[in-house]
């Protein structure tokens, strides 16, 4: 019943990360920001690519001192380690659908393109209404001085993307690892290997899907009720630990 378990336990936390890697705030700014920037294709996906590597590695640091806490716990609680960490999930599971309930199915980030696009819409709003870009010095006619913004550099809006989502792990994950703890470092490991998979795979397929054209796919859909498909699925898993794990 304990690789079953485990078999269980891996299976909803990819489904978690991957669902969670769907939602736009985890590949639209880069879309944006690759059009405001000029990027192509392979540049745009291997910055995200290594934007989700660093949120698998935030949201693993965590889990890695669940997993050294949790070891030293289980020593000594023993036989009642399945029940208070299946009831750690289950009411992890309860916090997301009461959050949901109240309306907050995802908290919103700001993202790190909008400075990006505002500047390219102030320029184009700029040029529409006078007619032509101002340089920088000029005056218009009432005689005001017109600054002509500065283009972002890659680097500014690299490192912009990739401390959006560093230090913003995975939270609906996190209860995954207590789960795990029962199954010691094998259970850290399998935990964060579907992790990593899950995370940078689904903002890599879906980051392409977008540049290729194909971003018709309502998908913000996951996004409003991201909550809620966390709830669910962390209840399940653990009403399962507790009546079936020994």
């Amino acid at each position: 019943m304990n690789q079953t378990a485990l078999t269980a336990i891996a299976l909803s936390g990819f489904s978690i990360a991957f669902f969670h890697a769907a939602i736009p705030t985890h590949w639209l700014p880069f879309v944006l920001t690759a059009r405001v920037q000029k990027w192509n294709a392979a540049k745009t996906i291997a910055v995200t690519a290594l934007a989700g590597t660093g949120h698998v590695l935030v949201t693993a640091a965590l889990g890695l001192a669940i997993t050294l806490f949790g070891t030293a716990m289980n020593d000594r609680i023993g036989a009642w380690f399945p029940r208070i960490a299946g009831g750690a999930l289950f009411l992890f599971g309860l916090y997301y659908l009461f959050r949901q309930m109240l309306g907050k199915g995802h908290v919103h980030f700001h993202y790190p393109h909008e400075h990006l696009h505002e500047h390219e819409a102030t320029s184009t709003n700029h040029g529409h209404d006078h007619g032509h870009v101002h340089h920088h010095g000029e005056h218009d006619h009432h005689n005001e001085p017109v600054y002509q913004p500065r283009p972002t550099s890659d680097r500014a809006a690299i490192l912009s993307l990739l401390a959006f989502l560093t230090f913003s792990p995975c939270e609906g994950f996190v209860p995954f690892y207590f789960s795990g703890l029962r199954y010691g470092w094998a259970g850290f490991a399998v935990l964060t290997a579907v992790l990593s998979i899950a995370t940078v795979a689904g903002m890599v397929i879906f980051t392409s899907l977008t540049l290729a054209g194909l971003s018709k796919i309502k998908l913000g859909i996951l996004e409003k009720y991201e909550s809620a498909l966390m709830g669910v699925l962390l209840c399940a898993v653990g009403i399962f630990i507790i009546l079936f794990e020994k």
